[in-house]
């Protein structure tokens, strides 16, 4: 056991080793200040945290982001608590000691849910869907040696039930899964000032409200929640302990936090990208081409949602069936265009993916986090309806300019989900959180905010670019054509009509095509007969 000494306020730096025990300690603490709480922070090992020597239930936590909180008793100038590793490796981590006043709140004092009997973390739960915060309630301050105000005995301004919890979110820089990026993180939103400074409030809740928040996840992406809680009578504040989390595992060997892209995925929107890129320039001229795109993406993603929400497959099947079925349904929306020839059957479909996707965009916005919609998702989808529906009704009124406008849209942003497939940009979140909300019946709840930083604005560039060239570019080399292509079908059935009735046509006594193959298949059956003497008699 060796000791640490840790000033108020100040970081610590604490590598523990295994079988070791490090005694933090803190002194010349001032009577002006009643608790205290100390906080350490690893990225993915966990620590055990602990008021004695000897770890216990009640007396410890063992976590990535454990904290506790002490009481001061009067004349009390120096506290000791106990850090020690639970596993077999080595665990480095920053630390620090935060002190509060008599009339400042005591986080996690009224906590019924947690082990610690006064519990100042921020608990996190995620799976592939969503990220729940949890926390337990506060209490009001009090003096160094008296008795801490009831927590549940009246709900008056007197009591605990005035105060008012403000959940942080923070991000940390895109694709970055350092050590060094994370501590630094933490330093900022550890202490009330700082979270307020660096952070992004999400929601106030009141001491009424259940003491959760649920969040978007995105695996790969380091976040760390805060949590400040206010007395709005006394103005006073307290933070708890922050908790960061990348909605990954680094310890698993397949989809870990290093490993998170599927060569699947990448191998499918490689081949998305090139596609939605030819799409971009020239789909109206190949329009064909475009027909297939565009049923293939419209039967893949809804046969996707459909297999996932009722089987158990292992992902890359759940893919390949999906492009399987993508594939039929490319080819089915070609084949009715070839065979009826109903351009407007065809801009429904198409018209269905570029309002899919502004309205995607839209409630991607902060638009989307309204409590309107996070309370009820019937006025989501309602909306989210609407909004395609509008879009559908331009591209009936105008459908070669909504058609290019489409090819553009689609196309460029297929580019970008390419791009993703390599490079980590929340613009892929527009259509995966819709997928997510079709796969997951509690996601309305979610906050869908992400982060935006360099990476997000280069590729909002290269979108708009794309999309807007290429759809200049075809409005520019269609406008003397013809607006859709005419079917084959019955441009065949057209032609077979003027051979029959155009008597003057050469090709109106020419055997049709059954014939010529019937008598060839003749020639090949019959025997041949012999030809006799061709040479002239000699006299």
């Amino acid at each position: 056991t060796y000791r640490v000494v840790f000033l108020p306020g100040a970081f610590q730096n604490v590598s523990v080793s295994q079988n070791e025990t490090v005694q933090a300690v803190v002194s010349r603490i001032p009577e002006s200040v009643a608790f205290i709480t100390l906080q350490f922070h690893t990225q993915h090992r966990n620590a055990t945290l602990s008021y004695t020597r000897d770890p216990g239930p009640g007396r410890s936590l063992t976590a990535v982001d454990s904290g506790l909180l002490s009481s001061l008793l009067p004349g009390q100038t120096s506290l000791a608590l106990y850090l020690s590793a639970p596993g077999n490796e080595t665990v480095a981590g920053t630390g620090v000691i935060l002190p509060y006043a008599s009339t400042d709140p005591v986080p996690g004092a009224c906590n019924t849910e947690f082990d610690l009997e006064i519990d100042p973390n921020v608990h996190i739960q995620y799976n592939l869907y969503e990220t729940a915060v949890r926390f337990a309630p506060a209490n009001l301050g009090y003096e160094r040696g008296g008795s801490p105000p009831a927590c549940d005995q009246a709900t008056g301004a007197a009591t605990r039930w005035r105060l008012q919890y403000d959940v942080y979110q923070y991000f940390l820089p895109e694709s970055d899964l350092s050590e060094r990026s994370l501590f630094a993180a933490v330093q900022r939103v550890a202490e009330r000032r700082g979270v307020a400074e660096h952070g992004r409030r999400v929601l106030t809740l009141r001491a009424s409200d259940p003491s959760v928040a649920v969040f978007n996840s995105i695996p790969g992406q380091g976040v760390v929640y805060s949590v400040v809680v206010r007395d709005p009578l006394l103005n006073t504040s307290a933070a708890y302990v922050p908790a960061h989390t990348y909605a990954c595992s680094f310890a698993s060997a397949l989809d870990g936090c290093q490993t998170l892209g599927r060569i699947s995925t990448k191998i499918f929107f490689s081949a998305a990208g090139l596609a939605g890129l030819f799409i971009c320039f020239c789909g109206h001229r190949f329009f064909k081409c475009e027909l297939f795109c565009m049923g293939f993406s419209f039967a893949t993603f809804f046969f996707f949602v459909l297999i996932t929400r009722t089987t158990v497959l292992d992902y890359n099947v759940r893919l390949a069936l999906s492009a399987v079925v993508g594939v039929a349904g490319g080819a089915l929306l070609v084949m009715s265009w070839w065979r009826f020839g109903s351009v407007m059957a065809c801009v429904v479909v198409i018209g269905l993916m570029l309002g899919f996707l502004i309205a995607s965009t839209v409630l991607f916005t902060p638009l989307g986090d309204l409590d309107l919609f996070r309370r009820s998702a019937a006025v989501f989808w309602v909306t989210f309806c609407c909004i395609a529906v509008m879009v559908l009704m331009l591209l009936v009124r105008w459908p070669r300019e909504g058609n290019i406008a489409t090819c553009g849209v689609v196309g460029a942003y297929a580019v970008v989900l390419a791009v993703n497939a390599y490079v980590y940009t929340s613009l892929s979140y527009i259509t995966l959180n819709i997928l997510k909300r079709l796969l997951n019946d509690n996601f309305s709840l979610v906050f869908t905010d992400v982060p935006f930083q360099g990476i997000d604005y280069a590729l909002i560039t290269v979108w708009v670019v794309l999309g807007v060239c290429g759809a200049v570019l075809q409005l520019y080399r269609e406008r003397s054509r013809p607006f859709f292509p005419p079917s084959p079908y019955l441009m065949w059935l057209q032609e077979r009509e003027r051979r029959k009735t155009n008597v003057l046509d050469p090709s109106h006594h020419f055997p049709s095509l059954p014939s010529r193959v019937l008598a060839r298949a003749r020639q090949l059956t019959q025997r041949a007969e012999p030809a006799g003497e061709h040479t002239p008699l000699l006299l």
